[in-house]
């Protein structure tokens, strides 16, 4: 038994049990009817039953499953910046957080296009209760962070956490993935949550600035840019909850429909753009200050301004903005078309008429532009 066994992906040398024990999972049938469909049953079930690791899995099936998602519900990716990355190099993804399932699904699309290390990634467990979804993240070489935990547990659960990370990109070689903060960003702001960074840290050798420990592990931010959020309208209970002070209750099986509506919503197109490897940064931290919280929430910053610069603005965002302000602004940047099919978007989604709700719907969109702003 390994102390990580709760929260590690499979093992190679358990890929194909697993595999043969949910082959004949409805699911499963319609995942591959979905990346496969002109395949014959039999012949699917023959190469599924012939792979015996979490790679053969991702590059035989996860990858041209991911491919099929894109053709049927995109307008196709683009990326920036993977040139500067090095093969047989692990590193230490950050990245904003929109979709459960699409954010690190797209970026080992992009790694290994780029011949470069594909990454482990964290996803909440809460987020795979159901069996069938546990196994397939476990063969897509997700790792657990563990939820609703009493502050003791959780205190063991981040340190382990913490050294499984650190153990994958300093002794395995394998990058890992991990969100800027707890769960997805709902409101279009993405922040950096010093807490994530401070989990992270534990695994450092306490007698060593913390930012000596970020080098070591490669930081390095990534900016997720969809056109359309397919599961835009899914995200409005919690907004309206939050603005009326209230405390916002999940529906029985709201995490699934979410995960399920970002893969076969609408998103047009999508970029993706990963930063520099953070170093020079991290010296000036550690020249600046000594103080670990005043460090830790430098390092925010400078995850924030990377993503945030990056971070590709499309039609929808400048749309938004200016219906939301009621100005022409940015008219340049959209036509008619695009503005009165979003228009059109919003009324299929949500009540336009509640007020409220339509301003949450359009600040979700037009907050990049005013983070973008920022830095011009």
């Amino acid at each position: 038994m390994s102390k990580f066994d709760k929260i590690r992906p499979y093992y190679d040398a358990e890929v194909n049990d697993a595999i043969r024990a949910s082959i004949n999972h409805p699911m499963m049938k319609a995942l591959v009817d979905f990346a496969y469909p002109n395949t014959e049953e039999s012949v699917w079930k023959e190469q599924l039953l012939r792979t015996h690791s979490i790679r053969d899995f991702q590059i035989n099936f996860a990858y041209h499953a991911i491919k099929k998602i894109l053709e049927k519900s995109s307008d196709g990716l683009t990326t920036s910046g993977f040139e500067k990355l090095e093969p047989n190099t692990s590193y230490f993804f950050i990245s904003n957080h929109r979709d459960i399932i699409l954010d690190t699904s797209l970026l080992n699309v992009c790694l290994h296009e780029h011949g470069l290390v594909m990454t482990a990634s964290a996803i909440g467990d809460n987020l795979v209760k159901k069996d069938f979804l546990l196994m397939l993240s476990k063969l897509n070489r997700n790792f657990l962070v563990q939820r609703n935990l009493s502050p003791r547990e959780l205190l063991e659960s981040s340190k382990l956490l913490s050294e499984y990370m650190y153990r994958l990109v300093s002794k395995e070689n394998r990058s890992v993935w991990i969100a800027q903060r707890e769960g997805r960003t709902k409101d279009g702001n993405d922040a950096t949550h010093s807490g994530v960074l401070k989990m992270i840290a534990m695994a450092s050798d306490e007698n060593n600035n913390n930012m000596d420990f970020f080098k070591k592990i490669k930081i390095v931010p990534v900016s997720i840019s969809y056109e359309y959020d397919p599961t835009d309208a899914l995200k409005i209970p919690q907004l309206m909850a939050e603005a009326n002070d209230e405390i916002y209750t999940k529906e029985k099986n709201e995490d699934f429909i979410t995960l399920l509506s970002g893969i076969i919503g609408q998103k047009k197109r999508i970029h993706i753009h990963v930063g520099d490897v953070l170093d020079a940064e991290l010296d000036a931290i550690s020249e600046e200050t000594t103080n670990s919280n005043k460090q830790m929430l430098a390092l925010t910053q400078v995850i924030d301004d990377s993503i945030l610069q990056s971070y590709k603005i499309w039609p929808t965002n400048f749309i938004a903005y200016d219906i939301l302000n009621q100005t022409t602004t940015y008219s340049d940047c959209y036509t008619e078309k695009e503005k009165q099919l979003f228009e059109r978007r919003l009324e299929l989604r949500i009540n336009a008429d509640d007020i409220k709700m339509k301003e949450s719907f359009l600040a979700m969109y037009a907050n990049p532009v005013l983070n973008k702003l920022k830095y011009q």
